[in-house]
């Protein structure tokens, strides 16, 4: 499949780059032009880019933007340093940040700069052939599930993994695509993903797509399961574990322990640059805690067709607001990768050598 972003999440504008505003959809659809470090870092940590694929490749170009004016030793270590603080759980931000470090530290000053965008632009090329190699083989999974059934192979996801949240078709997503335009039925059963509500932003890539599928509440899924409702569970990751033991937005560990206790197929789809290999198991991951402002407010439609922020409970009510919980690997069926499907016991093997 050759899937074409509607809207590009990222690309380069001269000496900044253009992202499409993620804290806006699904009610308005807006970009956005970075054109500093500060506003680079700001667009990761505020969530303005959200997916692990996307936040690495906006902070690649956050260091090519950060050296504009200086690209000594010193400044490269101060650029990536500010845009390693914005996000913890991500791994790719630090992947991609590594691979800049990697790229650049050998370079004369002179040479860093355009050497930077270079790089910067490569990993963006490259997550886009890796998000169509995870609807590659992630496809087959539908295939097989179509094959025994009447009606369409219903597939529930968690958050958001489609395009907007990497620089191709998406991870959890990309399999549904690649279905959906060889017309296999489909039918997916979105969650909504509170606090953050990224669900609605699979809603509205489905809507657009033409795929059909309906929202749900995020507490809706167990019982879907029971009634038999759900062939298989897809959802994206933000840092996979050395073990298989997977962290991805809150309430993908429920969805899997529900899965498993009704003999459905779940699935993490994740490029290899999720794989966090120096990272033994789940327990080592970071989990992000965002603060009380998600919970206590939610952002929709008012009567006027305005965007507004609601408050939903006193600014004093305790919270506590974990974004990301971790799925263990037991729970696991597979994890889809651009180079196959492969077993949670099984990723130690596709290490890269050193």
């Amino acid at each position: 499949m050759n899937f074409t972003q509607p809207i590009p999440t990222l690309c380069r504008e001269g000496d900044g780059v253009v992202i499409l505003d993620q804290t806006l959809l699904p009610h308005r659809c807006e970009t956005r032009r970075l054109d500093s470090l500060e506003s680079v870092a700001a667009a990761i940590r505020d969530m303005q880019v959200r997916g692990a694929p996307l936040i690495g490749a906006t902070a690649a170009f956050g260091v090519a933007i950060g050296l504009s004016d200086d690209a000594t030793d010193a400044r490269l270590d101060a650029v990536i340093a500010v845009l390693a603080a914005t996000r913890p759980t991500a791994v790719n931000l630090h992947w991609a940040l590594a691979r800049m470090a990697n790229r650049l530290k050998p370079l004369a000053d002179a040479s860093r700069h355009e050497a930077a965008w270079d790089e910067a632009e490569r990993i963006s090329r490259e997550d886009a052939e890796t998000c169509a190699a995870i609807g590659h083989f992630g496809v087959d999974l539908l295939l097989d599930l179509a094959a025994k059934r009447n009606g369409p192979v219903r597939v529930m996801t968690h958050c958001n993994a489609g395009w907007i949240a990497t620089l191709g078709a998406g991870t959890a997503l990309a399999p549904v695509y690649e279905a959906h335009a060889r017309g296999v039925a489909v039918q997916v059963w979105v969650s909504e993903t509170r606090p953050r509500n990224q669900g609605l932003l699979t809603e509205w890539e489905l809507r657009q797509a033409g795929v059909p599928h309906s929202l749900i509440c995020d507490n809706a899924a167990g019982i879907l399961m029971t009634q038999g409702e759900v062939d298989i569970v897809i959802t994206g990751a933000d840092r996979v574990a050395l073990n298989g033991d997977s962290a991805n937005k809150v309430g993908t560990y429920l969805k899997a322990l529900a899965a498993r206790d009704n003999g459905v197929p779940f699935y993490i789809a994740a490029p290899l640059s999720t794989v966090d290999f120096n990272c033994p198991d789940g327990g080592a991951i970071p989990i992000e805690d965002r603060g009380s402002e998600e919970v206590y407010t939610v952002l929709g439609l008012n009567a006027d067709q305005a965007v507004t922020r609601l408050r939903l409970v006193p600014a004093d009510t305790g919270t506590a607001n974990p974004a990301f919980d971790v799925t263990p690997a037991r729970l696991i069926t597979g994890i889809i990768t651009e180079a196959g499907v492969y077993p949670p016991g099984e990723l130690a093997a596709l290490r890269p050598a050193q």
